[in-house]
């Protein structure tokens, strides 16, 4: 399958630490790590792992922090054809704080991500794809807001499949308008606390029935430890989580579940197959260290979930 995948690309500056520190006080890291990261990238780069043809479509600084955010994606392969660099804006980059049991804090820099030039978009360059990948990090706002339309537009007009993946900053950033900009894609994926803040509502039911007010029919939501949900128009399933031991970071996880579950749906697998496989992805993933430290390959789910 031949994916186009549209987002942010970034440098995780990673420390890992025992608990957050208090207003005005210092805690020791553990452990210190600069690491390739962004949704977009991590999500391109698992679909590539997995044997899919990726083109991403991204920017980045020309400063320091390119190569590392661009390291793993070469590896693998995948087109940066449509990479733009910009000469004012550094390479994204988010500080991530790694608690001990795998949960993370954030802070983040939007960099030149948020800037990607919609002028450089060419609908042409859909014409070979199978897929479209948009993360909710581009339509956050700013230049890059103007690409992702353009290119759901171009999507919708060729009837590809439409994979939208949400993050709870960019739903903040984002505001009111990202509802609007996701009505009709084809699959919604996000965790709990993702669809609580973009709905507004505390259940996930009632945030499932806003979606659809918003024709948005197909939703996934990430459940972490409990597994995921899966929401269509047929069905309602709560699919079950794949065990893991020593789970070390969860940073990249999900990332790796939207690319497994997005290549098992274009693969032809139905979406309760597609999650129960991205579940395994998205469980690898979290016991190994940064959003790119482990990429899925396709005998990992094989061996775990068998191919019908």
């Amino acid at each position: 399958m031949r994916f186009y995948v549209i987002g942010d690309v970034s440098v995780d500056l990673m420390y890992f630490v025992d608990a957050l520190p208090r207003p005005g006080e210092e805690t020791p890291a553990t452990r210190a790590l600069i690491k390739p990261g962004g949704a977009a990238a991590t999500v391109a780069a698992n679909l590539a792992s997995l044997g899919h043809k990726v083109a991403l479509a991204a920017r980045v600084g020309t400063g320091p922090f390119r190569e590392t955010a661009l390291v793993n994606l070469k590896r693998v392969g995948v087109d940066l054809g449509p990479l733009q660099e910009d000469e004012e804006h550094p390479t994204s980059s988010i500080l991530v704080f790694v608690i001990a049991g795998g949960d993370r804090t954030m802070v983040s820099s939007a960099g030149a991500s948020r800037h990607l030039d919609a002028a450089a978009f060419k609908a042409r360059a859909l014409d070979q794809v199978d897929a479209l990948v948009v993360s909710a990090y581009a339509l956050a706002g700013g230049a890059s807001r103007e690409y992702a339309l353009r290119a759901l537009a171009s999507a919708a007009k060729r009837g590809l499949t439409v994979f939208a993946d949400l993050g709870t900053g960019a739903i903040r950033a984002a505001g009111e308008h990202l509802l609007e900009d996701l009505s009709g894609v084809d699959y919604l994926l996000m965790n709990r606390h993702e669809l609580a803040a973009l709905t507004g509502k505390d259940s996930i039911s009632a945030g499932v029935q806003t979606l659809r007010h918003h024709g948005i029919e197909r939703a996934v939501v990430k459940l972490g430890a409990l597994g995921s949900m899966v929401v269509t128009p047929e069905t309602e399933a709560l699919i079950e989580p794949h065990a893991v031991d020593d789970v070390i970071d969860s940073t990249g996880a999900g990332d790796a579940y939207t690319a497994a579950f997005a290549a098992a749906v274009m693969e032809g697998r139905d979406p309760i197959e597609a999650a129960r496989r991205a579940n395994v992805a998205g469980a690898l993933v979290a016991t190994h260290v940064g959003a790119q430290g482990y990429l899925v390959k396709p005998e990992d789910l094989e061996a775990v979930v068998p191919s019908k």
